[in-house]
């Protein structure tokens, strides 16, 4: 697929990552079938993009063992947009075997976090984000190549993040051959006036990429954060289902905006998603049931939909 096909420019592309950045943490995880009866439920929702696990070291990492089969079965679903996180040089050589739509690398916005997490450099970063464009190109994949920019609203490592800093990185990523870039609130430090302006200078930066969003409910702003991000013109965002999801860096924290809340809002807004809520809220059953010591986060879940 073309970036213009899997993005297309001003169309609201909501990214459902609960297999991935929901599981990244988890010691019990649903089954491969279980996790595909997710992925067949939220499509027929009216969900499209699935983030749904990690080219990582089975032996470390076993709840993305399955990744590739996911894959394989999450394609076999119409006009689904597929994307799986890599690490290194050799998480993308094994993506590249696969029918992937896009391959989601993560640079961070702080030299501290980004040694502490990969153990590499930012401008080492950088160059691996060229070699993997370089690898695909070679290959003639069609899969694209985003790049999320981590701890980009502020660190747990080295405190405040200057948002130059963060545009520069935006700049360097799109240099290399990333096709979006997505800034990542990764601790849940933002706020809305951070969110507003820091989503406002990006696209005025860069007014003819694809820049994303991705949002952790840390501190109970993720929704807001979302609105001005929306309101701003953003139209790519994450979102977990049932809020599943961490960050090793924020130790008991919360994980991502809750994906069917993020629905919701964008639906109230009049950005209007086709995603059918009541079928989504359902998957949250066969997620409980499969996770039974995992908390669920979700206000639309609770209190329910609306009868207007």
């Amino acid at each position: 697929m073309s970036l213009g096909t899997i993005y297309p420019a001003q169309q609201l592309c909501l990214r459902e990552v609960g297999l991935r950045d929901g599981l990244q943490l988890v010691k019990q995880f649903p089954t491969t079938v279980d996790k595909k009866a997710w992925i067949q439920q939220e499509h027929q929702a009216g969900v499209r993009y699935f983030e749904v696990g990690s080219f990582l070291p089975a032996h470390r990492f076993p709840q993305f063992a399955d990744v590739r089969e996911l894959i394989e079965f999450a394609k076999t679903l119409d006009h689904s947009v597929v994307s799986a996180l890599v690490l290194n040089e050799r998480g993308v050589v094994d993506a590249l075997t696969t029918a992937v739509d896009e391959i989601m690398y993560v640079v961070s916005a702080t030299e501290q976090h980004s040694l502490a997490n990969s153990g590499k450099t930012r401008a080492q970063a950088i160059e691996l984000l060229q070699r993997a464009v370089a690898l695909r190109d070679a290959q003639a994949h069609p899969a694209i190549i985003s790049t999320g920019i981590s701890m980009a609203f502020g660190c747990s490592l080295a405190g405040r993040v200057n948002p130059d800093e963060v545009l520069d990185l935006i700049g360097q990523c799109f240099e290399a051959g990333a096709d979006m870039v997505a800034l990542a609130d990764t601790v849940g430090y933002a706020n809305p006036q951070q969110v507003r302006a820091l989503m406002r200078a990006a696209l005025n930066a860069f007014p003819n990429q694809a820049i994303g969003l991705h949002l952790h409910d840390t501190r109970g702003l993720a929704l807001a954060n979302a609105t001005v991000a929306l309101e701003e013109g953003v139209r790519i965002l994450d979102g977990s289902l049932a809020g599943l999801g961490g960050c090793p860096f924020a130790p008991g924290a919360t994980g991502n905006v809750v994906f069917e809340d993020l629905v919701y809002l964008c639906d109230s807004m009049e950005l209007h998603t086709g995603i059918d809520l009541e079928g989504l809220l359902r998957t949250r059953h066969l997620v409980a049931a499969s996770m039974p010591h995992e908390p669920l986060q979700g206000a639309l879940a609770q209190a329910g939909l609306p009868r207007l």
